[in-house]
């Protein structure tokens, strides 16, 4: 082919492809383990209430002592990380639902909702608390599951809510927030042997009681 055939070197490079994103899998590999070392400390304190220890934790990831300290200072880091992940999956488990529904479909979606937010997660809580004195940090993670619990109260009750006065009004949504607490279903479920149906019924029922008429 003669040169004056040939496609000027702008042109090719015009009609080139682009090339795709370099990915880098190291990173990506140490993302992955680390979230694999947060499930096990999960689940280990899902096994069993005493704080798993590193090895524990290493073990039941599949990895070793060394590699949970790359990714975490210590314990409290991890429990810092495994908070986060709690948080953010308790939001997305907390799908609004029923908000136009009558009282007993509002009532029957919270009570739900928070039951398996409450099973899934009270082993954590109770880290969460033990360790809240260690780090300014962990105590406002703690405030945000607990404004979020508040927050959830005021939208699913809105109607009978708005009956009350003020003062009233947050008086009922600070016994709605106790009475639905982590440590509340602990009691049902562990000291009273309930099932989660049955300590859901209790909910329920005592949760129609305390509200007012709705309008």
């Amino acid at each position: 082919m003669q040169d004056s055939e040939r496609k000027p070197p702008t042109m090719r490079s015009a009609t080139a492809l682009p090339k795709p994103p370099r990915i880098d899998g190291r990173r990506l590999r140490s993302e992955r383990t680390r979230q694999l070392i947060i499930e096990a400390y999960l689940a280990l304190l899902r096994e069993s209430p005493d704080i798993p220890t590193s090895a524990e934790i290493a073990k039941r990831a599949g990895y070793s002592v060394r590699s949970v300290f790359e990714r975490f200072d210590d314990l409290l880091a991890l429990s810092f990380a495994a908070a986060d992940y709690a948080l953010a999956a308790g939001l997305a488990q907390a799908t609004i639902r029923d908000l136009d529904g009558d009282r007993a479909a509002r009532i029957r979606s919270q009570v739900e909702t928070r039951a398996g937010i409450c099973e899934q997660w009270l082993p954590l809580w109770r880290v969460l608390l033990h360790n809240q004195r260690e780090s300014p940090l962990l105590t406002m993670r703690i405030d945000r599951m607990r404004e979020a619990v508040w927050a959830r109260l005021m939208l699913m009750y809105r109607p009978e809510l708005s009956t009350l006065t003020e003062t009233d009004r947050t008086a009922l949504l600070i016994t709605l927030e106790q009475l639905t607490d982590f440590e509340s279903w602990g009691r049902m479920r562990e000291r009273h042997g309930l099932s989660v149906e049955a300590a859901r019924n209790v909910w329920a029922s005592a949760i129609d009681r305390l509200l007012p008429p709705t309008p």
